[in-house]
């Protein structure tokens, strides 16, 4: 009997506080869907390695069998850390982020390649505005009809306005779980509180990921994929870059592959102190140790897409190797049915690179994860889709 091919999948998550369950059983709802469409099969089942927390799966495809362990590298910690914000923080957080965008020149250059993401960055800006002025007007109308209905005037009415106006915001927060406004806040105000240069925190957290990668590579498996999605694609560069400098990726061990999901790099690298990651940008692109695949989609208005994070962010090596650029292509991938269940729905089409597709293409979450093929046999000979922005358009480019 032929050995089935067996590769071990890190995932790293982006900007996200709900544990990581999720991943998991997102994993089994879509997977098990995505199987049922392309007529493959998929096992769902424990791992061999405990570590961390993740899930095995098993497959059969039209190519062979494959065997995977998926882990999830886990930051949730730090993201619930920076959440931790009071409503005054929060609209603190809004005034520190917009004056680091602004007077950057962050904002206007990443207008100049997609305005879906810049408009999704400041939609919370937008919105948080909006519920202070609303929250005023009433406290404000109910304050003065009360001063005026008692004869009081301000004193009365002035107490009551500033009470109803907190009220008001605490019950914008409590719908935050919907609209997303306070969460999106706190993710741009991460991705900006130190110019572009990571915490200390998540510095420490880099280095314990690339260990754990590390690791997996001297364990037998075909493959070791990483995978980062949204702002998660940006750490895994660093992470990887990281981990080839210091020398622990070998050719005798398993095939080392990238997949970047829904990227959102330029945020972090078109900002002044993101010299860290624009150099790892720079080096990560030039080596054969790993094949790097970025897929992103014009439709998903939460990343920049079918723009090449290492050229638009002005690093790119004169010997650059990769990443290949390739569109997820949600118009031709969904049906139209599919499409208008998703319309308006921009938070959820930012995940579907990791869900089914009912009308797949060559881009499929779980036969990569899952399949008899590496990332790199899988999308060899193809070249970067139609419509790759490609143009350097990055302010800072000092590494």
């Amino acid at each position: 009997m032929t050995r089935p091919f067996r590769r071990r999948v890190l995932y790293i998550p982006g900007f996200d506080p709900i544990p990581p369950r999720r991943y998991r059983e997102l994993y089994k709802r879509e997977g098990a869907e995505q199987a049922r469409i392309s007529g493959y099969q998929l096992e769902f089942g424990s791992r061999r390695d405990r570590t961390g927390f993740g899930w095995g799966v098993s497959g059969d495809f039209n190519d062979g069998r494959g065997e995977a362990e998926v882990e999830v590298l886990i930051w949730t910690d730090i993201v619930q850390a920076s959440m931790g914000q009071s409503i005054p923080a929060t609209y603190g957080q809004l005034l520190r982020t917009a004056w680091t965008y602004i007077t950057s020149g962050a904002l206007f250059r990443m207008m100049r390649l997609r305005r879906g993401p810049v408009l999704a960055a400041l939609y919370p800006v937008v919105a948080l505005i909006l519920q202070l002025l609303s929250s005023l007007l009433v406290g404000g109308l109910i304050g003065w009809t009360a001063g005026h209905l008692t004869g009081l005037g301000w004193w009365l009415g002035v107490p009551i306005m500033l009470i109803l106006t907190w009220v008001g915001l605490k019950l914008w927060q409590r719908l935050d779980g919907r609209i997303f406004v306070h969460y999106l806040m706190h993710d741009y105000a991460f991705t900006a509180q130190h110019g572009g240069a990571y915490p200390e925190a998540l510095e420490q957290r880099i280095g314990q990921f690339a260990d754990r990668i590390a690791t997996c590579l001297e364990q037998d498996w075909d493959e070791v994929l990483v995978v980062g999605h949204s702002s998660g694609a940006y750490l895994g560069v660093s992470v990887l870059a990281d981990l080839i400098r210091s020398g622990r990726v070998t050719d005798d061990g398993a095939k080392l592959s990238f997949l970047s999901l829904g990227q959102v790099v330029p945020m972090a690298s078109f900002l002044p102190r993101a010299n860290r990651l624009r150099a790892d940008l720079r080096y990560l692109s030039a080596r054969a140790e790993l094949d790097w695949i970025d897929v992103t989609a014009p439709g998903d208005a939460c990343s920049f897409g079918l723009c090449d994070p290492v050229a638009v962010s002005g690093v790119e090596p004169p010997d650059r190797r990769q990443p290949l650029i390739l569109s997820a292509a949600f118009r031709q991938t969904l049906s139209p049915e599919k499409q208008k269940s998703l319309r308006n729905r921009w938070f959820r089409l930012h995940f579907q690179y990791l869900c089914a597709f009912d009308r797949p293409a060559d881009y499929d979450y779980f036969a990569i994860t899952a399949g008899p093929q590496t990332l790199g046999e899988r999308f060899a000979g193809r070249t970067h889709s139609p419509g790759r922005i490609s143009r350097a358009v990055n302010g800072w480019t000092a590494i």
